[in-house]
């Protein structure tokens, strides 16, 4: 059995890459690719985030970021304070556990709003039962003022 050569990039296209699953593909020289590893490596390098937890999930924030979460209550001006913070990181060292004592992030209520409506149908087959229960959970939407450090 005689193997065969891989085909070659067209020259008009020197940046391309060949393999027998994909055929040509444009490899990792490509310039989209490089432009977009170096927007990720400035956006995480260059802005402070906390890891937040509210309503049991966990939420990644960063100064600005406008995120849906469930219902908060605040004070009467909007403005909120989340004191269960998990990790601060961005500048530096991140911090976790113990160095966050006194860490807080600061937001501003946008929005109470309600999520889509979810259907929870039951139904038994051959014995005329069935039941039908709807539920719309409570939202809000918040605004990340500030995130201050421990």
């Amino acid at each position: 059995m005689r193997k065969r050569a891989l085909p070659e990039a067209p020259a008009a296209f020197p940046q391309l890459t060949y393999s027998k699953s994909a055929g040509f593909t444009r490899g990792a020289t490509g310039r989209d690719e490089i432009q977009s590893a170096k927007n990720r490596a400035e956006r995480d390098v260059a802005t402070m985030y906390a890891v937040i937890k509210t309503g049991g999930k966990q939420y990644r924030v960063a100064k600005d970021d406008v995120l849906t979460v469930e219902k908060l209550s605040a004070d009467k001006d909007g403005k909120l304070q989340l004191t269960e913070i998990l990790m601060i990181a961005g500048s530096g060292e991140p911090k976790l556990g113990d160095a966050l004592s006194g860490a807080k992030v600061t937001a501003e209520i946008v929005e109470q709003t309600r999520g889509p409506k979810v259907i929870a149908f039951k139904k038994r087959r051959r014995k005329n039962s069935r039941r039908k229960r709807g539920h719309r959970q409570d939202l809000t939407t918040i605004r990340i003022t500030n995130i201050i450090g421990a």
